[in-house]
């Protein structure tokens, strides 16, 4: 939907934002985050290197491979998330920032008690 715009899958989309807002991480840290196995990040992760959005930069030692965005990937990033802000604005008329919050609240009950 929001994404279509930008030709971005939901899957590219959560790893540009976790570079965006964690900077250069390794795909262990990015298949945790997201709660799916490393090999689908990996795959993920060779798309966008491909589209110029990410590079990889020096890691702690020669087996980490930690990513970070491009100039490309950033501005890629934040034309999406102007996109998906004024979405965000458009779905939540009429519903105040009061209900915003308690809907999150009780969201995040849902969850852990989920993850119990």
């Amino acid at each position: 939907m929001q994404l279509n715009k930008h030709q971005l899958h939901r899957s590219q989309w959560t790893i540009l934002y976790y570079l965006y807002n964690h900077g250069a991480s390794t795909a262990v840290d990015i298949s945790h985050y997201q709660g799916v196995e490393k090999p689908t990040v990996t795959r993920t992760i060779a798309r966008l290197e491909e589209a110029g959005y990410v590079e990889q930069v020096a890691g702690k030692d020669k087996r980490e491979k930690p990513m970070q965005l491009t100039e490309l990937g950033t501005t890629v990033y934040e034309d999406v998330r102007v996109t998906i802000d004024q979405f965000e604005q458009e779905i939540l008329d009429g519903i105040s920032e009061e209900e915003q919050q308690e809907t999150i609240r009780i969201m995040e009950q849902i969850r852990n008690n989920i993850l119990k």
